[in-house]
């Protein structure tokens, strides 16, 4: 489907809130104007008469055509307002209200807090609900997730930072997943020369954060799945992080031990001996069918295991994710699963829902977003909203993804003082992360709200055969705290 943008700039964004309503379309930016578009088309054009601006749009799909057409006042943004005409004709034409309404970006929490620094919460939420047209039940969201954001983003300083260290292996991937990870089936090789390489890159990484004068906050080690490290390969990385960096104001050490078919209690007890003081357990379901065919080598036996396990070797602080809308997955399933996860009374709970990623086996084999799925999804979604309340959860980040299915959101809950703070620094972007490994990216930020980023080589291969190179780019971390006093 082509979009014609005559005389403005506006593709980046509307393609996103078109992509909301056609999540399967291939979608073409256009613009210079046919003479006779070829349906189906969309046309945004802008024009300025006589210091008036005038923005017009035309949707003509089968055999639903509308035009829409506002005259600007000064104040106006014009790109905001060619997406309130599309958003009112996609709803016409399609009978979708998505709860995010216009919103399209993936930190609606971070727009949500500035619209308080402009004129209150009152203002903020009136915005959201009234301007964007975000549900009620989102807009509440949004609220509580913001006020306990803002706690913990109080607690940091300008000298503040936290360190992501990547692992970017798996024991098999996921059909939904897009991220650099690679198979430890292909790439068993690469794991012990990666350890010793990614041992040297925390070394200069911690000289760098000293002669800085820095503060480290969090430490998350990320993957990929950490756990695909044996006991000994944990020991050392962890060991590098606790013996070079100085540990003292640190608030929480995370592992994403993740897949439960790699946590054993010897990894476990690396981990409690090395100073984590938190790990997640992902099952994403407890239905083993559905685990079956997203490519999960684990059942959901394997999940209470390491559980029990991570219990028994003094874990008090255990996430666990969650996906709505996997394929295949029922509500009454995802229920079952989300109940199943609250009675092991995990410290924290994430529930994503899921993103078609471009890149994902899911997508590549041809699988499209649904729209009996996504209203399957939006109850999977409210119901772990009524469920983790009542257990006492609050929500405390919330971050979006393009392509989620029913236009939804994830969040992450806890009980009260169980928050992942690291989540909430990645996700806010006001405080700098430095990370170590393939794949990662730092990033440095100031208080004027620079952000700047560093990246690491992608795969594992490359970060082993560059190495010196990514060692040269850590000083680039000195350059930018120059430049940003």
């Amino acid at each position: 489907m082509k979009i014609y943008y005559i005389n403005n700039d506006f593709d980046y964004e509307l393609d996103k809130l078109t992509r909301m309503f056609f999540p399967n379309e291939k979608l073409e930016a256009v613009k210079t104007l046919e003479e006779t578009p070829v349906k189906p088309y969309i046309i945004v054009k802008l024009t300025d008469e006589s210091s008036q601006k005038h923005i017009f749009t035309e949707i003509s799909i089968g055999e639903f055509t509308n035009r829409s057409e506002k005259t600007l006042s000064p104040n106006d943004d014009a790109e905001l307002e060619a997406a309130l005409l599309l958003y009112s004709s996609f709803i016409k034409l399609t009978s979708v209200t998505p709860p995010w309404g216009v919103l399209t970006g993936v930190r609606p929490i971070k727009l949500f807090r500035k619209l308080i620094e402009e004129g209150g919460i009152d203002y903020a939420a009136d915005r959201f609900k009234n301007t964007f047209h975000v549900s009620d039940e989102k807009t509440a969201l949004t609220i509580e997730t913001e006020r306990s954001e803002t706690e913990i983003l109080r607690l940091t300083t300008p000298k503040s930072f936290s360190l992501y260290i990547a692992v970017p292996f798996c024991p098999s991937r996921c059909s939904y997943c897009s991220f650099v990870s690679a198979s430890t089936e292909r790439t068993k090789h690469l794991i012990e020369p990666y350890t010793q390489l990614l041992c040297r890159e925390l070394e200069k990484t911690a000289e760098i954060v000293s002669k800085l004068g820095l503060h480290l906050e969090s430490v998350y080690m990320g993957g990929g799945t950490p756990t695909t490290l044996s006991a000994d390969q944990m020991s050392r990385v962890l060991g590098t992080v606790r013996r070079l960096f100085d540990m003292s104001g640190c608030r929480e050490f995370t592992v994403e031990a993740g897949r439960p078919d790699t946590i054993t209690p010897e990894k476990l007890a690396a981990m409690k001996s090395a100073g984590v003081d938190r790990i997640s357990i992902n099952p994403q379901t407890l239905n083993d069918e559905i685990l079956k065919r997203i490519g999960r080598r684990h059942t959901a036996a394997d999940v209470f295991r390491s559980f029990e396990d991570a219990r028994d070797c003094g874990f008090d602080h255990i996430n666990a994710d969650l996906i709505a809308g996997l394929p295949g997955e029922s509500a009454e399933s995802f229920m079952n699963t989300l109940d199943g996860i609250t009675a092991l009374s995990p410290e924290s709970v994430t529930i994503h829902t899921l993103s078609m990623k471009r890149a994902s086996d899911l997508t590549q084999s041809g699988k499209m977003i649904d729209r009996d799925e996504a209203q399957t999804a939006c109850a999977m979604i409210s119901y772990a909203d009524k469920k983790l309340h009542e257990c006492g959860y609050k929500p405390y980040y919330l971050y979006r993804q393009s392509r989620m299915v029913g236009n939804l959101e994830n969040t992450g809950w806890s009980k009260p003082g169980k928050e992942g703070y690291y989540n909430v620094f990645i996700m806010d972007e006001s405080q700098s992360i430095i990370a170590c490994g393939a794949g990662a990216v730092t990033k440095i930020t100031d208080d004027c709200g620079r952000l700047e980023r560093i990246f690491n080589y992608k795969y594992p291969y490359e970060y082993i055969n560059s190495f010196e190179e990514v060692l040269k780019r850590k000083e680039g971390i000195e350059q930018l705290y120059d430049q940003f006093r």
